[in-house]
């Protein structure tokens, strides 16, 4: 069963999903968290507390709009454009990322929010 949360930056507030899957599962219950986010490109990611391997859904493939979670770093990632990897307007994480979910609105305007300010998760 899918899992709907709010991601709220400044003052942009967009509806997303994290899917069934243990590291998603694994994302919802560390849910909440307000953190100031690291940027790269056009990503967002930032250390929550939760240690999960690489599974099933990890890819380097991913899609404006996704949210991953990159093992190396404890981290998860929001895509929203194009990131120094990128060699077109496609999103490619620095390594592979289990996708965890998914903004179901229009993620490019997260482009507004880069810069200081916190990030937050909550279930609703």
């Amino acid at each position: 069963m899918t899992v709907k949360i709010k991601i709220v930056a400044n003052d942009i507030v967009l509806d997303a999903e994290l899917f069934d899957t243990a590291t998603a599962r694994s994302v919802a219950a560390s849910l909440p968290v307000e953190v100031e986010p690291n940027e790269w490109g056009d990503e967002f990611y930032f250390e929550i507390p939760v240690r999960m391997p690489l599974d099933k859904t990890a890819t380097t493939k991913v899609s404006i709009g996704d949210i991953g979670y990159w093992p190396p770093g404890n981290a998860l990632a929001i895509f929203f454009g194009p990131t120094p990897m990128s060699r077109g307007p496609e999103p490619v994480p620095a390594s592979e990322v289990n996708i965890v979910g998914r903004i179901t609105g229009d993620a490019t305007i997260l482009r507004r929010a880069k810069g200081p300010g916190a990030i937050r998760l909550k279930i609703y």
